[in-house]
């Protein structure tokens, strides 16, 4: 019985609907036109808001999202991260998208008024969507002469938002045609909302942050930059049409690969202009004459000064980037370094002076001989071949030719057009070598690293790699090789710590040591770089500035090598070091980075601390999210560290000793005291040089890429013949430049009590030039621990 009545509720509902309808359908046709018309584009427009909403809440999926209320009001936009120097000039730049945001009074108004005329001049007067250009455009689209009409705030949501790519289109974008539909109700949608939350102004100037340039090119500054090398203020009108014109489509008008089709296109922008009364007919007669003159570069991320640095502040933020979830690379940060750019270009001055010298001796030195050789002075058979078979190219053809082999060999083998590094020609030299010869080539090159710091902050002054960025990507002041006779800073502070002084005397004869290594017994019997002994009773202050071995070596039996590695820890070497008894002798692999920052150690009293690449960084906002706040510790003590202070400085001082080269250069006229040590390793490898002065602590290395390579003789080869010189001719530049002065100064006078004497001055025999300069080669190899 309920189921009878609930049906005949339902039937009697029915047709009340169904006459409802019938009288509506009776009034409607007996309604006027106008009515008719009327009730009709209601209805559509009730229809089409409500598509819109739909479309904007992504209803049961079927739309795809859209972007919300919180990406518009904060919106993320990939831009380039800034590196600025200490003396506050900007270095480089972090980017995947080179895009540096302007504001609106850095944009010329007449770049403006030409982006308006071209892409929506109704811009001023819409709400983000041109209802009047939407039936022009349909109106010609029935003409056959389709074109866009898509207003600036659309342009801007494509760009910003990428609608078209990062944002589903739903179940419905699966339908064919239908994609585009909801594609562009998207970016009406979101226009709308943007015209809601920003100015015209703010509109304007996001939209030329945003658009492509091509090229590598976003945003209106860098456009700016990489084809015309001027600012967005100072783009002259013929300019701004060239980079407005280009919008249309960034490859079919780029003026540096279609010249003749951006030319056409830049006129038609000029005659719009004309048309809408901003310029004169007879001005743009006169513009549209005058021919596009680029000054075109591509800014790239290896761009700038201190390429090198760069890439270890990158891997330095490495780990703070991670914890904090900031990407370097995208996140406009303004990241404020410790480097300095007069002493930055000194450096990078003085390396390639150096090494060019170096390079010369090393040619004429081996000549067509193959330098590649063994500790018996033999070639290394298949040298070039083994470091042919880790090459991306060989691997790429020993893919493509898995049958035939011979194949590769020829590939390999066949000569082709390149660039190789070349000190006369600075971007490069063009030529015509095979893949084998150009490794031949490029193996032939000394190699070096260079770094400054100054001792009491840490700040990482001056960074230099290699010789060159573009040849060789791999950073020789964090790569690791033995230090040589440099390492007897720790042992000499080790015996300093053990009660030991500057004036007590060892002697120069033969030591050997007997220890286990892996369970094994071993005898090691050091010698000095001549082979030989000299016997003679020194002060230890004499045997570190002339860097004797055994004297080394008969320290490190009675302090202990295990005391040296941790002195060597407690200063500031980070790296793992060999626990036997040559490490006294710098035979364990230290980074010149950490041996400089050891060094800094003795220079500031003893108190050690990480070297310092980053002072301050801020968001795109100017906050600032990062600040360096590094402790320093007591390594040593004030002693050990001022009595070696006192070491070092002999090194110019005593006769034979290792830096006395340093007295052929200009370095003495600005009341700057000096001191440093030397160390070349094994066969020459590795030559090394760390020169101190009270507020400036630098050191290089010289070597080979391979420790194979290397200088036969101490004549060419020592610390004091090929690193010593960067520091020279560095250190030469940083006390003639008087913006530099506050790097000049004596060391100071002790403020503790000093229990040893240091005052032990060995006197020179007459017949020997003490000048210095040269003297060094008095005794061959003497900081070597062949």
């Amino acid at each position: 019985m309920p189921k009878i009545k609930f049906f005949k509720s339902l039937t009697t509902r029915y047709q009340k609907i169904k006459k409802w309808r019938k009288k509506r359908k009776a009034s409607f046709k007996a309604a006027p036109w106008y009515k008719k018309t009327l009730r009709v584009s209601l209805n559509i427009l009730l229809i089409f808001v409500l598509y819109l909403f739909l479309v904007d809440i992504n209803f049961l999926w079927l739309f795809g999202k859209s972007p919300g209320l919180l990406s518009i009001s904060k919106p993320q936009q990939s831009e380039a991260s800034e590196i600025y120097s200490a003396d506050g000039k900007l270095i480089g730049k972090y980017f995947r998208e080179n895009r540096t945001p302007v504001k609106y009074n850095e944009i010329s108004p007449m770049l403006i008024k030409t982006l308006i005329a071209t892409e929506d001049e109704r811009f001023y007067e819409h709400f983000g969507i041109d209802v009047k250009g939407l039936f022009a455009a349909a109106k010609d689209m029935t003409h056959g002469k389709a074109r866009g009409a898509s207003t600036i705030s659309q342009q801007l949501v494509k760009n910003m938002f990428k609608t078209r790519a990062q944002y589903s289109t739903g179940l419905f974008g699966y339908i064919p045609g239908v994609k585009m539909i909801i594609m562009k109700t998207k970016e009406w949608i979101t226009a709308v909302k943007i015209e809601m939350f920003y100015s015209k102004k703010e509109i304007l100037t996001m939209y030329f942050n945003t658009v492509d340039f091509g090229n590598n090119a976003y945003g209106i500054k860098t456009a700016a930059k990489t084809y015309f090398n001027t600012t967005p203020k100072d783009l002259t009108i013929e300019q701004d049409a060239t980079l407005v014109g280009m919008l249309k489509a960034t490859t079919t008008y780029n003026p540096r690969t279609n010249p003749k089709g951006s030319m056409r296109r830049r006129n038609v922008v000029l005659e719009n202009l004309m048309t809408h009364k901003i310029i004169s007919k007879s001005a743009c007669d006169s513009l549209k004459e005058i021919p596009i003159k680029l000054d075109f570069r591509v800014e790239l991320n290896y761009d700038g000064i201190a390429p090198y640095f760069r890439e270890a502040v990158a891997e330095y933020l490495k780990k703070w980037c991670k914890d904090n979830e900031i990407d370097l690379y995208s996140d406009g940060l303004k990241i404020y370094t410790t480097i300095d750019t007069r002493m930055q270009q000194y450096a990078e001055d003085a390396v390639q002076k150096q090494m060019s010298t170096v390079q010369r001796n090393f040619n004429s030195h081996w000549g067509r001989e193959e330098p590649w050789r063994d500790e018996k002075q033999q070639v290394i058979p298949n040298f070039i071949e083994d470091i042919a078979r880790k090459t991306t190219l060989y691997k790429a053809l020993a893919e493509k030719y898995q049958d035939h082999p011979d194949s590769v060999q020829i590939m390999m083998n066949k000569p082709h057009r390149l660039k190789v590094f070349d000190y006369k020609k600075p971007n490069g030299r063009d030529t015509t070598l095979s893949s084998m010869d150009s490794i031949r080539y490029m193996e032939r090159f000394m190699h070096t690293g260079f770094v400054a710091m100054e001792p009491t902050t840490g700040y990482v002054k001056a960074w230099v790699g290699d010789i060159s960025f573009n040849s060789w990507k791999y950073d020789k002041v964090t790569s690791e090789r033995q230090p040589g006779s440099t390492f007897k800073l720790f042992v000499y502070a080790t015996a300093f710590n053990k009660g030991l002084g500057p004036c007590d005397r060892r002697k120069d004869q033969y030591i050997a040591w007997d220890y286990m290594e892996k369970g094994e017994p071993k005898h090691w019997v050091p010698r000095n770089a001549n082979g030989g002994y000299g016997n003679d009773s020194l002060t230890l202050k004499a045997a570190f500035a002339r860097s004797i071995n055994s004297i080394a070596v008969e320290l490190g039996k009675e302090v202990g090598f295990e005391n040296i590695i941790n002195t060597a820890h407690a200063m500031g070497i980070k790296t793992q070091l060999n626990h036997i008894p040559s490490v006294c002798l710098g035979a364990s692999d230290v980074s010149l980075l950490e041996l400089v920052n050891s060094y800094c150690t003795v220079i500031n009293d003893g108190k050690t601390h990480d070297p310092v690449l980053v002072t301050k960084i801020e968001d795109k906002d100017g906050n600032v999210i990062y600040e360096n706040k590094q402790e320093q510790k007591q390594a040593i003590p004030y002693q050990t560290a001022f009595l070696m202070t006192q070491m070092l400085r002999a090194g110019l001082t005593e006769p034979m000793a290792t830096s006395q080269a340093l007295w052929a250069f200009d370095l003495f006229h600005a009341n700057t005291d000096f001191g440093g040590k030397t160390g070349t390793s094994s066969n020459h490898s590795d030559a090394w040089y760390v020169g101190v002065s009270p507020k400036l602590v630098a050191g290089a290395w010289v070597g080979g890429e391979h420790r194979c390579v290397h200088f036969r003789t101490g004549k060419l080869g020592e610390g004091s013949k090929t690193a010593l010189p960067i520091f020279g001719y560095f250190m030469e530049k940083v006390m003639k430049d008087n913006t530099l002065s506050a790097y000049r100064g004596h060391f100071p006078k002790p403020t503790e009590t000093i229990s040893k004497s240091y005052s032990c001055q060995t006197p020179y025999p007459k017949k020997i030039d003490t000048t210095g300069v040269g003297v060094d080669s008095l005794l061959e190899g003497s900081e070597s621990n062949d």
